[in-house]
């Protein structure tokens, strides 16, 4: 993982961009580093420290600034030491102390603050979008598809495949919640009552559900809830979450956020009165400076998982907005190519019964990515996170390349 913080790393890339000549803008590094629309603010809490570049996203900005990423990677690392050796160094009066305790103490408000400000932002930013994919591609193919009868049931991954030694390979993951789906929807064709039928985001739980289940519907309890709280009920049930609202999910990840520094920031809560003192004596600051020095330690190590978290959104975003937008499109045109009602799986022909096929894998692929434990990342040690993030980087590249490869 990585030897800097965000801060240093903030400070470099600051410093680099205000030397080049003419000094260059964060809106002109943002467009040079290729981030889309509202780039600058990206920049600008990058360089505040607040949250740190991927390595995608930090290759551009070395180019934009005429580095290569090991240069501004070492150079924030010397940063890192430098600025540890700068705070080692206590001011020798009570005065300057108590200031300077202050001033970090105002600097985890506010840190924390922003970190929930973007949390919040990104996770509706996404929210957003999926509900878009949800509704208007997700649903509309599976209403389509329960009006055709006949349909084979899709072969499942083999025992060889999903048996085998460690973790289930994307690509089989994603085909077996395809085969979830469609068994749910030839349920529905046979006469069940999971289909959209049953409601709109409900539907979408309950197919959700079928997907991880291999069923139709996980009952009363979890067909009541709406909108994607059904979702994380059935992703629940498996341990899970998923990063969209509700649930364990993107609202779970913004409390798991601060409850990251609840223990600290409790304690400063406790001792946040001397703060607001203009005198204390020396047991008291130190007392307040340990507090203080906990909740930067909790914020410093919550800060690789906070940035993966971040970068999982952008992405994730990305590709649901993606299937909202091109997916759409292509399911309409293969609305109008379909024969009229009632619809049998011969009548289809083989060009319809393939678009069938693809759709089925473009939803699973949805699912897959609603389903990343996105708060989970938040919380990992340094060794899990590694292994998390490179799940989920596998996840993420799988469900773009092959949702772009069909619509």
């Amino acid at each position: 993982m990585n030897d800097f913080s965000a801060e240093a790393m903030g400070l470099v890339i600051r410093e680099h961009r205000q030397a080049q000549r003419p000094s260059m803008t964060q809106e002109e590094l943002a467009k040079r580093a290729d981030y889309g629309k509202g780039g600058a603010v990206s920049i600008s809490r990058i360089e505040r420290g607040l949250i740190s570049p991927g390595e995608h996203r930090l290759a551009a900005i070395a180019l934009a600034l005429q580095l290569t990423p090991g240069q501004l990677k070492q150079e924030a690392e010397d940063r890192t030491r430098s600025l540890a050796r700068q705070r080692g160094q206590r001011p020798v009066k009570l005065r300057d102390q108590v200031a300077e305790t202050k001033r970090r103490h105002a600097e985890i408000n506010e840190k924390v603050a922003q970190r929930s400000k973007i949390t919040q932002e990104f996770g509706e930013a996404f929210n957003h979008v999926h509900d878009t994919a949800r509704d208007e591609f997700f649903l509309r193919f599976v209403e389509l598809a329960e009006s055709i009868s006949g349909a084979p049931e899709p072969e499942r991954p083999s025992e060889e495949e999903t048996e085998s030694t460690g973790e289930i390979p994307t690509a089989i993951r994603i085909e077996a919640m395809s085969v979830g789906i469609a068994n749910a929807i030839r349920g529905v064709a046979a006469g069940g009552a999971a289909g959209v039928a049953a409601g709109g985001a409900a539907a979408y739980g309950a197919f959700t559900a079928a997907a991880l289940f291999g069923t139709a519907s996980t009952g009363a309890a979890i067909s009541t809830l709406s909108g994607v709280a059904a979702t994380n009920a059935t992703l629940a049930l498996l341990g899970g979450g998923t990063l969209a609202a509700g649930g364990a999910g993107m609202a779970g990840g913004t409390l798991l956020l601060t409850g990251m520094v609840a223990a600290p920031a409790a304690a400063l809560a406790a001792a946040g009165f001397y703060v607001l003192r203009q005198r204390r004596n020396k047991k008291e600051e130190e007392r307040l400076r340990t507090e203080v020095e906990a909740a930067e330690a909790a914020l410093d190590q919550s800060q690789q998982g906070f940035d993966a978290m971040i970068d999982v959104l952008l992405r994730a975003t990305a590709i649901m907005e993606y299937v909202g937008v091109h997916g759409t499109h292509a399911l309409e045109k293969w609305r109008v190519s379909l024969p009229p009602e009632p619809r049998h799986w011969k009548s289809l022909g083989h060009e319809g019964q393939e678009r069938y096929k693809e759709f089925l894998t473009v939803a699973g692929c949805l699912l897959a990515v609603s389903s990343i434990n996105v708060s989970a990342l938040l919380t990992a040690k340094p060794d899990a996170l590694r292994e998390m993030d490179k799940a989920i980087d596998e996840t993420l590249r799988y469900a773009d390349k092959t949702i772009k490869s069909i619509v």
